[in-house]
């Protein structure tokens, strides 16, 4: 049976490959975003609407009579224009939106480990979600990814451009703590089956690799044939480094709450794949182009008009 739905950010990064998924099963989308003037991909099929926080009485008319709603919208980091507490405030009333305009089901990214106990905003915000969508009745599916990686990607890409321009890269403190990437387009299609379903679940979704930090940037550099050396450097000064070629780059290239959850070992968990691409078949396939261009974050969040480029 072909539904409507809505998609936040379909314009966007996780939300176009959804999008996409949908659109291929015929069902009808509309997608609310920050920027309903950025530059729409699927020509004309996908109609937006802006968020209007602001306004929750016209955000809840934009939902009425959609059956599932697919939730990305986050922040990754504190900014001017943006932090966490207003996207936790922003997302709470999302879902109660959802629930006046009579939403049968939420779809919703989370993180893997998140905690509202956490010190890190990040993953307590997104604890905070998972709570309120239990508490609001309806029903859901919390998908809980560590990492993503496509052709928008920031993390690899970026690494990968490191790796091509510099002749060493240092990782925080020993480097082995564990990270577990997961396929944009198999997060998607993970995303749609549990729109489909009616029951409520969590689940952790992660790809069928692990690996250390240090051996991640290893294998990277030996797939794109930039082999570095690799070195361990405190945090502290690994941030210094970040925040000095983020000021180069006019971006956002790490926080220190990304370091601490990084090295607190918060992207990784102890449960079955979910999801079968491989981090380094892919990788393989898109060697020439993997790292050869910055992407910077910041400037995504800040431009609401250009769509987002492939790597």
């Amino acid at each position: 049976m072909k539904e409507k739905c809505a998609v936040t950010g379909a314009f966007g990064y996780l939300g176009k490959y959804i999008t996409t998924r949908l659109l291929r099963d015929r069902d009808e989308v509309i997608t609310l975003t920050n920027s309903p003037e950025r530059a729409n991909p699927f020509a004309g099929r996908v109609r937006a609407y802006p968020f209007n926080f602001d306004k929750p009485e016209k955000l809840t008319d934009s939902l009425r009579g959609v059956s599932v709603l697919y939730n990305t919208y986050w922040v990754r980091f504190n900014h001017k224009a943006f932090t966490h507490a207003e996207a936790v405030k922003n997302t709470l009333i999302l879902f109660d939106a959802a629930k006046k305009a009579g939403v049968k089901r939420v779809v919703h990214i989370s993180i893997t480990n998140p905690s509202e106990q956490s010190p890190l905003e990040y993953f307590s915000g997104k604890a905070r979600f998972e709570r309120a969508l239990l508490e609001s009745g309806i029903s859901h599916a919390v998908l809980r990814p560590a990492v993503l990686f496509g052709k928008e990607d920031i993390l690899f890409n970026n690494i990968a451009w490191m790796l091509r321009h510099f002749p060493v890269f240092g990782v925080f403190g020993d480097g082995n703590y564990r990270i577990q990437p997961v396929y944009v387009d198999d997060l998607a299609a993970l995303a749609i089956e549990y729109g489909r379903q009616s029951e409520n679940a969590i689940v952790n979704a992660i790809g069928p690799e692990t690996f250390t930090y240090r051996e991640l940037v290893k294998t990277i550099g030996t797939i794109i044939g930039k082999k570095r050396p690799i070195v361990s450097i405190p945090p502290s000064l690994g941030y210094l480094v970040g925040a000095c070629l983020g000021r180069l780059m006019n971006d956002v290239v790490i926080t220190r709450p990304e370091i601490e959850g990084l090295m607190s070992d918060l992207l990784c968990v102890d449960t079955p794949p979910t999801t079968s691409t491989r981090f380094t078949d892919w990788a393989k396939q898109h060697s020439n182009t993997l790292g050869r261009k910055y992407t910077n974050e910041l400037a995504r969040r800040l431009d609401k008009v250009s769509a987002y480029e492939s790597n």
